[in-house]
């Protein structure tokens, strides 16, 4: 009688600690995708430079997790700024001071967002680092990282999710094609410039070296990591459990990845006369990019078709960047710009009216009687964040260089960054030591 009488928690209780649960379980997912990045690159890159891949990752995440607090998260979704400066910056809640539990009328903590929206800076960040990768010095990666995490992602986070002047206008990026991926790539692409190729990548006529990864298995270990983390990117980015609508943002996710995975095996097959592992591997990625925008306004069929194309897309830009003479270890510049563009237009065409009315934002696409209104908000949108990430990042870098250089010496690249930069081997068993005669990576 006494239990009977007692009240039990509210329903208002119960879905805010549902909420809460699973979004903190998604920026779970999202920061062991870090452990996808590490295996990615590293098994992208050669053997002399793993263990500095694998320690500057983390490093970087650390350092991030600081500025983020500190500063990122203010800029991003301080409301503090005033009506005028709230479309362009984010003011307020500066080293970030939490409730410690939900207030009144809240669906989920504000620590929990906070984490959840670091892990997201997180992964934007190391989509940058394809970009540096086998030939920037340690110190670059941590000027870089003070920078991009405490500025210029923050900004166009604010532009789209944090009450900008594009999230005005209607913009349609559900879980962050644009201001994750494309702002990491033009960070990349910003980088690749500035540091010029590795040595040995391109000859004098222009022609193209192949400089294979050390790992393959990592590589395909990395993008299986990654599309299970991607589960936490997109599906958490409902941010509740409500009536489940996580789940179709889920579905069509899968969708996106094997439409991507299967059109990159067999254009690659198709064109080189070889079902060529690493294309096949990217389009997985290419696929998880280009669905991550649109993943919660369009249907299943063209969820498929948005995978589809960025299968085929990651392998043309990726030709044509090599051809142009750009190099790109990991391919950033193809999977997560070119697919990030393409996801972020998709929207344009594909976006349904019952959908866009359940997410409440924008209008509907091309396809479904929308007219262009709305994939001109979308090219909008990556035009301006694309061109303001790669200016800010070039900028930042190009400073960096006049004062202390961006490269290592070419000695240094030589022996590897494990050996130059920190010491010692990420493979010390498959290395000769010191004074004996060297082993060739």
């Amino acid at each position: 009688m006494a239990f009977a009488a007692d009240e039990g928690p509210s329903a208002t209780t119960l879905d805010m600690g549902l909420n809460a649960l699973w979004i903190l379980v998604a920026a779970i997912l999202v920061l062991l995708m870090q452990g996808g990045f590490i295996l990615l690159e590293t098994g992208s890159t050669r053997m002399k430079n793993a263990g500095h891949v694998a320690g500057k990752t983390i490093f970087t995440v650390g350092l991030a997790s600081l500025i983020y607090w500190a500063v990122g998260y203010g800029f991003a979704f301080g409301g503090d700024a005033g009506e005028t400066l709230n479309k362009f910056i984010g003011m307020g809640n500066f080293f970030f001071d939490p409730s410690i539990l939900a207030g009144e009328g809240e669906s989920y903590p504000s620590t929990i967002f906070f984490v959840f929206q670091l892990a997201f800076a997180a992964v934007s960040l190391s989509i940058a680092w394809g970009g540096f990768a086998e030939r920037a010095k340690l110190s670059v990666y941590l000027i870089f990282t003070v920078i991009f995490t405490a500025v210029i992602y923050p900004i166009i986070a604010h532009w789209i999710w944090g009450g900008g002047w594009l999230a005005a206008d209607g913009s349609q990026d559900y879980a962050g094609s644009t201001v994750v991926h494309l702002t990491g790539a033009m960070a990349a692409f910003a980088a690749t410039i500035l540091l010029k190729p590795r040595i040995g990548k391109f000859n004098k006529d222009g022609s193209a070296n192949e400089i294979l990864g050390h790992n393959q298995v990592f590589t395909s270990l990395s993008v299986l990591i990654l599309w299970v983390g991607w589960f936490g990117f997109n599906a958490g980015s409902a941010v509740s459990v409500g009536e489940g609508f996580f789940g179709y943002v889920a579905f069509t996710t899968q969708l996106g990845a094997a439409g991507g995975a299967v059109a990159a095996l067999l254009i690659s097959w198709l064109v080189k006369g070889k079902a060529d592992i690493p294309t096949m591997l990217n389009g997985a990625l290419a696929g998880l990019v280009a669905i991550t925008a649109s993943c919660a306004y369009v249907e299943p069929w063209a969820a498929v078709v948005i995978g589809l194309i960025a299968g085929v897309l990651v392998f043309l830009v990726a030709q044509f960047f090599e051809k142009v003479r750009v190099d790109d270890p990991i391919s950033a510049l193809s999977v997560h710009g070119a697919a990030g563009i393409w996801g972020t237009l998709a929207n344009g065409f594909f976006a349904t009216p019952k959908l866009v009315e359940q997410v409440g934002v924008g209008k509907a696409g091309l396809f479904y009687g929308g007219g262009g209104e709305q994939l001109w908000v979308q090219f909008e949108s990556v035009v301006v964040c694309g061109a303001f990430a790669f200016a800010a990042s070039f900028i930042v870098l190009w400073v960096v260089k006049q004062v202390i250089g961006l490269r290592v010496t070419e000695e240094q690249e030589i022996i590897g960054l494990d050996l130059s930069e920190h010491g010692n081997y990420g493979y010390p068993e498959a290395m000769k030591k010191a004074g004996n005669t060297t082993t060739s990576v």
